[in-house]
């Protein structure tokens, strides 16, 4: 059992925010009407752990909010340059936790959000 089993991403301009995640992940987002507004599924596969992209509501972006790990198949160097390329900003550069977990990094999105990206070893 994962201890997560989705997550959402509040944004201030959606359009903005998939174009952002869409070149991070370099793939189109599946677009859905949610809730209260609209929702842009991010990749996962199979049982994975999901999330998605929310729509302007209820939730608001902050730099002190909850910080998700994104999973970032490949080099995490390349992921980086993707933040940069769309307006992100890199607050932790590639950093190695220990040979058996891998790097993390961590980044603000378009949206104001903290962000981070994990490679496994």
């Amino acid at each position: 059992m994962n201890a997560i089993n989705w997550f959402e991403i509040p944004t201030l301009d959606f359009d903005r925010a998939t174009a952002f995640y869409e070149h991070l992940f370099n793939q189109s987002l599946r677009r859905h009407a949610g809730g209260d507004g609209e929702l842009a599924i991010l990749p996962y596969a199979g049982d994975g752990v999901g999330g998605a992209l929310v729509s302007p509501g209820s939730m608001k972006p902050s730099p002190a909010g909850v910080l998700p790990y994104l999973n970032t198949p490949g080099d995490l160097d390349d992921w980086l340059r993707r933040v940069e390329d769309r307006g992100g900003c890199v607050v932790l550069p590639k950093t190695l936790i220990d040979a058996e977990i891998g790097y993390i990094a961590t980044f603000r999105d378009t949206e104001g959000n903290l962000i981070g990206l994990h490679a496994a070893p």
